[in-house]
């Protein structure tokens, strides 16, 4: 397999799950910026949308979207436990989670990053995404994760993205269950391997 990903961006989140499950990938920078890769490659020409990740299988087939890729390869390896059995309600429960990370988070953090976003506007973006924030801390309550005591690609997405904050100016601080969340998170060797791998930490 191949991951497509790019420093930082949300393709951390299938980096993380793909060195929780333990499988074998070849990771392969694609620059958000340039839309190359470090051959020269047009990345378009792999993924029509220019966006990571992009996860390609032994077989060729690719597949975008990272809470796709990620429950994929949660279900390659169901020992791992990063996503319960398909049908349960607990799966639905996961997907909710990934839908609010993807729609909520994700997408409230993304015209932080646009140059052309007005200045005026920020600070209702920032306002918003504190909101959201405040829900997850509401949620996580007493657990050590979104799902309870079992570590899930939900975590590795909600991870991701609440580290985004840094970059634009949103202190995590208000929010004592996901500071205590992220430093949990962080610590786990499948998160240090991927963010070390990005150049994220030495």
């Amino acid at each position: 397999m191949k991951l497509y990903f790019s420093p930082s961006a949300c393709s951390l989140s299938p980096h993380i799950v793909l060195h929780e499950a333990g499988l074998a990938f070849e990771p392969v920078l694609a620059s958000t910026k340039t839309k190359k890769l470090v051959d020269g490659t047009d990345y378009y020409t792999i993924n029509p949308k220019g966006s990571v990740p992009l996860l390609e299988l032994d077989n060729g087939v690719r597949l975008t979207e990272g809470p796709a890729i990620v429950q994929y390869i949660a279900d390659l390896v169901p020992a791992s436990k990063l996503a319960p059995a398909a049908g349960t309600i607990e799966r639905y429960q996961l997907m909710e989670w990934l839908n609010f990370i993807t729609s909520e988070l994700h997408k409230g953090f993304t015209p932080l990053f646009n140059p052309n976003t007005p200045d005026t506007y920020k600070p209702i973006l920032k306002e918003n995404l504190s909101k959201k924030f405040a829900y997850v801390e509401s949620q996580l309550g007493e657990k050590s994760y979104l799902m309870g005591d079992t570590f899930t690609v939900a975590d590795a997405y909600l991870f991701t993205v609440s580290n985004w904050g840094k970059y634009v100016g949103i202190e995590l601080t208000p929010w004592p269950k996901l500071m205590a969340f992220m430093q949990r998170v962080s610590a786990r060797p499948a998160v240090q391997k991927a963010m070390k791998a990005e150049g994220l930490i030495k």
